[in-house]
Formats: structure tokens, sequence, C-alpha cells
């Protein structure tokens, strides 16, 4: 091609696009919205990552002064192989669908702030049972699936887990027991009202 005649070639072209034509107005709307597209998914995905982190989950005292507080008392928080799991680990999804679904959800929780029903820790601990009785009912219905995110039976080990617990767990896996089951309070304290089936 000419080398003269390419500039001329790029100049028709953006003529031609910014003409408002039936041909190329479909064109540029696709593009425009495609980079709007791309544009909102990153922002939106952003934002959904950065309500993720454990700064943003202790941010409001509720939250800070309550299961903040007696998390960092776990194992889930310190233990001998330095892995940490944080309040999104446990209660969010990593899927994309279920974890839309639950960030959804998780904004209606948001009354609770608004309406102050949960700012003091009295007001608080008089909500724990009813609190953890939703997350707890959540996690079953999800066969505890964040849990599972890290723990799975079939990675457990004869040798390495004591066996009192080991038995108990292959137990647990033949009755098709999820890990909520047995491990409620593993993070946070129990509500005072709750009683042990078991017991």
């Amino acid at each position: 091609m000419d080398e003269n005649k390419r500039p001329g070639l790029l100049r028709h072209f953006w003529n031609t696009i910014r003409k408002p034509s039936a041909k190329y107005s479909i064109l540029t709307i696709t593009s425009v919205a495609f980079v709007f597209g791309i544009l909102f998914w990153g922002g939106f995905n952003t934002g959904m990552e950065a309500t993720n982190t454990l700064e943003f989950c202790t941010t409001c005292h509720e939250m800070r002064d309550t299961v903040y507080s007696e998390y960092k008392e776990t194992i889930h928080y310190s233990n001998r192989s330095g892995v940490r799991a944080i309040c999104s680990d446990c209660h969010v999804p990593k899927d994309w669908t279920h974890k839309l679904i639950r960030k959804a959800k998780a904004s209606l929780e948001i009354w609770g702030k608004l309406t102050g029903s949960i700012d003091t820790k009295e007001k608080f601990e008089a909500k724990r049972m009813e609190l953890a009785g939703h997350e707890w009912a959540r996690m079953a219905e999800s066969n505890s699936r964040e849990c599972r995110n890290c723990h799975n039976f079939d990675a457990m080990s004869a040798e390495l887990q004591k066996q009192t617990p080991y038995k108990k767990h292959m137990k647990a896996k033949e009755e098709g027991k999820t890990c909520i089951d047995c491990h409620k309070g593993i993070a946070h304290r129990l509500p005072k009202e709750y009683k042990d089936p078991d017991e």
C-alpha cells in the first residue's frame, strides 16, 4: 500500500465511525457498550472483593467488639501452620453465583446497623442466638461449602490426626453430616441459649 494513502484511509475510517448512519451506529453503540460493560464489571467486582477483607468486616464496632475479638482467640486466627481464615473465608462463597447471592443477602443485614438493633454489646448478645441460627442454617444448607474450601474428609490423615477426632470425622462422613453439625462455636462464642443436642 502506498504510504501517502494510509493517512487518508484512517481519516476516512474515523469520519465514517463518527457519522450517524444506520450501518455504523450499531458498531459504535456496541463498542461503547462493550467498553462500559468491562468498566462496570471491573468496578463491581473490585467493590465486591473490597468488602471481603478483614479490614472491611471489622470497620463497624458491632463486629469489632464482639465476634472479631472472639475470633482472635481461636485457631482460625493463630495456629502452628500460620494459615489464617478471615471472615470472608467462612462467610462468603468463593464461586461467583453463590458469592453474588450471599452479598445480596448480606446487604439486607445492614438493616441491623442502620436501625441500631445490635449497636451495643448487650443488644448483640440479646440477638446472638437468632444471628447464629441464621448462619448455621445457611452453612447446613450449603453442606458447609465454605468450611470445605479448606477442610476435606478425604484429606484427613489417620496417622496425623488424633484417633478420637479422626474416628468422629469418618463417622460423620459415613452419616452424611456436614461440618456445622458438630463444629458450632469453633470461631465464635456459642449463644448462652444454645443447647448441644448430643448432651
